[in-house]
């Protein structure tokens, strides 16, 4: 059982900024309704027993049933990736490049994990299958398209995470489909006392996390992006989503007085190059506060925008946080 795809990854929208930037008007430094809804109420430390079993609902109405406990697990995205690592798991093949940080695998290591080509819009099908994978976990945006191809050969689970809380339901299920209970248990724990921390710590500045590949920037917001989710927690963060048509203006963002500036360079194609220094182009760009302070952070995109489980939105607590000080 699928559910109605709802939102694009992170890319696709960056793709589709590209193409134009919605310049608008100014807005109100003070926090709405919206704003203060993101921030919630504080993180529960609690964590609920995680059963194992062989079948499951997940929270997005998706059915999984498994014969046996998964042995050969392809990972498709990045949360697979970093679920598995909580877990104590090594997925057989992926196609992302998460397990090369030093938190995760390692580059030695994830050099012995088969890699997927086809890249992450398009893997190939017949790459996936010839690792004999009891499991494939993948985006539903994005890969519920193979679902008939890989129907009768394996078992395939499209995740489609858009909140922390998702990622914490999602590394619950898998920890019951493959028995690692303790693992997921833990895992859990270990990044919800991490932010319920963060939260009796936030900080009175003005936050802003930024994604592109060139001055054609997207930001991250709550509801679309999950690192972006954690925010409001952490900091005055007065963002929130334009869907895939548009984006916010250096003229918006520079009336938000912003204090920190996280940037995640995601590239494409033959694009190099940070995306800070391509911004720094613009003459608005040093205007910003957090640019005259010295306080713009160029962060690991693979962790923060494409990781999304607790151990990668545990490094983005950590990093944030610090800076945020």
């Amino acid at each position: 059982m699928l559910r109605s795809p709802s939102r694009h990854v992170r890319g696709w929208i960056t793709a589709a900024i590209a193409a134009s930037v919605l310049v608008g008007c100014g807005a109100s430094t003070e926090p709405t309704s919206e704003e203060a809804a993101a921030a919630g109420a504080r993180t529960d430390v609690t964590v609920k027993p995680i059963k194992a079993t062989r079948e499951l609902t997940d929270a997005n109405g998706v059915e999984v049933s498994l014969e046996k406990e998964p042995q050969r697990i392809v990972c498709l995205f990045a949360l697979c990736d970093d679920i598995l690592t909580e877990l104590g798991i090594v997925p057989t093949a992926t196609n992302s490049a998460l397990l090369a940080h030093p938190d995760f695998l390692g580059e030695k290591r994830a050099k012995e994990v088969g890699v997927i080509p086809g890249g992450f819009i398009a893997p190939e099908v017949e790459a996936i299958l010839s690792h004999k994978p009891d499991l494939v976990i993948g985006l539903e945006d994005t890969h519920g398209k193979l679902a008939p191809a890989l129907k009768d050969a394996t078992t395939f689970w499209p995740m489609q995470p858009e909140t922390w809380q998702d990622s914490v339901g999602y590394l619950r299920d898998a920890a019951a489909l493959t028995g690692r209970t303790a693992e997921g248990e833990k895992a859990e724990r270990t990044f919800r006392t991490k932010l319920a921390e963060a939260e009796r710590t936030k900080s009175d500045k003005t936050a802003l996390v930024i994604y592109g590949s060139d001055e054609n920037f997207g930001v991250a917001t709550p509801g679309t992006d999950v690192a972006g989710g954690l925010f409001p927690k952490l900091a005055n963060y007065p963002w929130k989503s334009r869907g895939v048509e548009g984006s916010y203006s250096l003229e918006e963002i520079l009336a938000r007085d912003v204090d920190v500036l996280f940037v995640e360079t995601i590239a494409f194609g033959d694009a190099d190059g940070k995306l800070s220094e391509k911004l720094a182009k613009n003459p608005l760009w040093e205007k910003i506060p957090a640019v005259r302070n010295g306080d713009v952070h160029e962060v690991n995109s693979e962790v923060w925008a494409k990781g999304r489980g607790t151990r990668s939105l545990g490094i983005v607590l950590d990093e944030a946080t610090a800076a945020l000080r």
